[in-house]
Formats: structure tokens, C-alpha cells, sequence
């Protein structure tokens, strides 16, 4: 079972106390790259989050935003030095009347924002009951998300699975015209040599050593026990529990390797038509693989 890293999930909860939603979203990247957005009365769990975020959805472009909405009564929870106002607000008054200024306006939203003023800055303590529920909220909203993944997966895995059904199927090709090509080859060196030497100016036995010797240079026996193999593995890692993206990137490597090896040791041209029609497939896997997880 494979993942798409394309994901989305989206939760919300209500009381008494708050109203929080929570959305997810998810796109294809070779490493987790996490935006996260929280409200200030979660700040001082943000490490807590972003781990619980990694853990479960473990890579790509993640976007998390946690809206947080006080549905209760509202307390103010600043708190002034109202003495330190008045001083400085009536030294300020001073220096207004010493430059005859027309208006004092000003002077106490200046009074107010001096230095100590203001000693509370209104932190509001995280209830932990509502910690509790919003954690529950987030574990399900990325499950959700992980849902998404699963589902988009399974296209993702039929896809992979008929491309690789056609690459087999160009492999099918190149065996069955592997044969025909060496009886070619190995006639067309004799050929060529009967036509240059004549039938008695050469060594039959030092041409069929030479016939030999080309014809072990172009052999793509190998190659296609190779790639079958490479092939065989691709479904087996398409069929397991886990999503295994990172291994079948690598063994798509390998298998394009096997197939350009094919063709440049084949030398043929009905061969030739079948690599490329092979390549384009893995072409495809290759693109497809850039978005699963």
C-alpha cells in the first residue's frame, strides 16, 4: 500500500469555553516542510505540536493553522500602575503648558504607554481540559488528513502497477526478438567477411571465435534478468503494509539503467522501438513517484 503526500483534513470542536478549528493540508516534498500557525494561548506548545504533526504525517509541504475563538464571558486581565500614570501624565502636562501647546489630547495615550504603565500583559493561562480536547482534535484532523493520503494512494498504485504491467510487456518483446537478433548479427559478420575474403580466405574456426566475441559483447541476457527482477520487486514494494516512496525512486533508477543498458548494447532497431517505449513508461513512474509518501 502506497501514500500520496497530497492530503487534507479538517476538524472543529465547540464548548462553553471555545470554539477551535483545525485544518491540514499536504503536498508532495522530499522532506518535511512544516508551516505551522498557532493561536498565542498555544504558543508554548508549539514543540509539542509540530513533533505530533511530523510523527504522523513524517514528510512534505505540511500547512497546520489552529484557529482559537473564546465563546465564553471575557475578563480583562491587564492591570496598570495607576500612581506612575498620574506622575507621568501630570509631568507631561507641565511640559505642554511650558510651550503654551492648545491641547493635552495626546498626553495620555502618551502616559499610558510609558515605561511600567502597563504591568500585566494579559498572558492567558492554557486550560489544561481544553489542552486535552484540542490534542484529540488534532490527532483525529491528521488522521483524516492521513485518510486523504491513503485514498489518493490508491490511484496512485493502479497507476504504478499498469505502468510497470507496460514496461513488462515491452521487456516481453525485447526476449522474443533477442534470438532473431543474434542469428542477424552473426550473419552479418559472415556475410561480410565471405564477401571481403572470399569462401576460402579465412579460418572458419577463427571466424566463429570472432562471431563469438561480438556477439558475448552485445548480449543483454543479463540485463533482462535484471530488470525482471527490478520489476518484480517495484510490485512486491507496491503490495506491502508501509509506503515505501524512497525505495522504489532507487529502483526506478535501476531500472532505468537496465533499459538503457538494453539499448545500447542491443544494437537493433525493432529492440530500439521497444526501449523507448519502455522509458516513456518509467518516465511516467518517475513523475507519479514525486508524490508518494
Amino acid at each position: 500500500m502506497i501514500k500520496s503526500m497530497t492530503g487534507y483534513g479538517l476538524g472543529t470542536f465547540t464548548d462553553t469555553r471555545a470554539s477551535i478549528s483545525i485544518e491540514v493540508k499536504s503536498l508532495n516534498s522530499k522532506f518535511m516542510d512544516l508551516n505551522l500557525r498557532l493561536p498565542r494561548q498555544f504558543n508554548e506548545k508549539e514543540h509539542e505540536i509540530r513533533n505530533l504533526i511530523t510523527d504522523r504525517l513524517e514528510r512534505g509541504k505540511v500547512s497546520v493553522t489552529i484557529d482559537y475563538q473564546p465563546t465564553g464571558k471575557q475578563e480583562v486581565r491587564l492591570s496598570y500602575n495607576k500612581e506612575l500614570f498620574k506622575a507621568y501624565y501630570h509631568e507631561l502636562v507641565k511640559l505642554a503648558d511650558s510651550v503654551v501647546s492648545p491641547t493635552y489630547e495626546a498626553l495620555f495615550q502618551i502616559a499610558l504607554n510609558s515605561p511600567d504603565v502597563i504591568v500585566g500583559q494579559g498572558r492567558e493561562e492554557l486550560d489544561h481540559t481544553l489542552w486535552e480536547q484540542v490534542t484529540r482534535l488534532l490527532d483525529d484532523t491528521l488522521s483524516r488528513c492521513d485518510q486523504f493520503r491513503i485514498s489518493e494512494g490508491k490511484s496512485l498504485g493502479f497507476k504504478l502497477s499498469e505502468y510497470i504491467d507496460h514496461i513488462e510487456s515491452g521487456l516481453r518483446e525485447v526476449e522474443q526478438l533477442d534470438p532473431k537478433r543474434v542469428e542477424r548479427v552473426r550473419a552479418r559478420i559472415k556475410s561480410g567477411i565471405t564477401d571481403f575474403f572470399g569462401e576460402a580466405g579465412f579460418d572458419a574456426n577463427r571466424l566463429e571465435q570472432e562471431i563469438i566475441y561480438y556477439i558475448e559483447k552485445l548480449d543483454i541476457h543479463e540485463e533482462r534478468v535484471r530488470l525482471q527482477t527490478h520489476l518484480t520487486y517495484f510490485r512486491k514494494l507496491l503490495a506491502e503494509p508501509a509506503s515505501n516512496g524512497r525505495k522504489l525512486g532507487f529502483l526506478a533508477q535501476e531500472i532505468g539503467r537496465e533499459i538503457n543498458t538494453i539499448g545500447s548494447k542491443a544494437n537493433d532497431a525493432d529492440i530500439q522501438r521497444q526501449v523507448v517505449r519502455m522509458k516513456e513508461e518509467l518516465e511516467k513512474i518517475k513523475e507519479q513517484l514525486n508524490n508518494v509518501l
